[in-house]
């Protein structure tokens, strides 16, 4: 990289690679919640993810409507289609098998997919970056403000997802249901309603990661399953269902990809997590935090 030293290059693909880390991490979380709740994958959170950066390209971008209220907007949109999506897709056939209700998540991300395709076309659209593109200067790195609002913003919604389901009466109540659906039901807890809280919680967690990622490489209608993958891989290598393990691995993931970018060229970048991923799976089928015990139990 011209005017960069390799000090510095090294540094500037640590931001970069924690900033789509952090991405994947989000993705994660979005994930987790579900699965904890329903032992259900859901193949449409990178849905979220398009349809939250797109609505405020819309917003910010197109009506010129301030990011202040563009990015909530844009968040309470998608976590509404979270719970639509439970309550039209995914309520009716509640008593399917975990099979069915994976293959419908994907029908469903395919609908997505097509019907952002008509409303938004088919090139990437972005808009600019919260603070402007001017780079930080950092140990010799140049680095985008945008790369310092992905971290900052992702590490307040962790806190924040911590805070929730550690100290709040309805974050317990989703653990339970999680933990033990019968039993939380027979203590007086509304099942469904946790489940159709985990779906919108997870539309959130995908519209926020889509709002922070869009100004640095724009947003498509088919950028949701690659960013999907990314992020699945990143709750297996943590341990299916664990918020901390998700975190961890979507930060190892994304630093694994921007350093073999830099360094070994783009061919094969996307790969570089997969095979981690496969590397950890063959001699620890858990991932990196999960329990081996709790997986003999699991569906997944």
């Amino acid at each position: 990289m011209e005017g960069i030293t390799l000090g510095g290059e090294i540094v500037q693909y640590f931001f970069t690679g924690i900033s789509v880390g952090a991405i994947y991490a989000m993705v994660a979380l979005g994930f987790n919640i579900i699965y904890n709740a329903t032992e259900v994958i859901n193949f449409a959170q990178g849905e979220f993810l398009v349809v939250g950066g797109l609505l405020t390209v819309s917003f910010f971008g197109v009506l010129k409507l301030p990011l202040i209220l563009a990015f909530p907007m844009s968040v309470v949109i998608v976590t509404a289609v979270g719970g639509v999506m439970y309550l039209l897709g995914i309520y009716p056939v509640k008593g399917a098998n975990v099979l069915r209700l994976v293959m419908i998540t994907i029908a469903l991300a395919f609908i997505f997919q097509g019907l952002v395709m008509l409303v938004w076309g088919k090139y990437p659209l972005r808009y600019a970056s919260f603070t402007g593109d001017t780079p930080i200067h950092i140990l010799g790195a140049r680095v985008s403000p945008q790369y310092l609002w992905v971290l900052g913003i992702t590490l307040f919604v962790v806190f924040v997802m911590t805070f929730f389901f550690e100290r709040t009466m309805l974050g317990k109540a989703m653990s339970a249901c999680a933990d033990n659906p019968l039993a939380a039901s027979l203590v007086g807890i509304n099942v469904n309603r946790m489940v159709l809280l985990s779906f919108a919680l997870s539309g959130l967690l995908g519209a926020v990661a889509g709002v922070v990622l869009t100004p640095i490489g724009g947003m498509q209608y088919d950028s949701g399953p690659m960013n999907a993958i990314k992020g699945f891989a990143a709750a297996i290598l943590g341990g299916l269902g664990k918020f901390s393990g998700a975190v961890v691995a979507g930060f190892l993931l994304g630093l694994v990809e921007a350093y073999w970018k830099g360094f070994l060229g783009s061919r094969f970048a996307d790969a570089s997590a997969m095979l981690i991923l496969l590397g950890v799976l063959f001699f620890r089928p858990s991932g990196l935090f999960g329990s081996s015990e709790v997986a003999k139990i699991k569906k997944f």
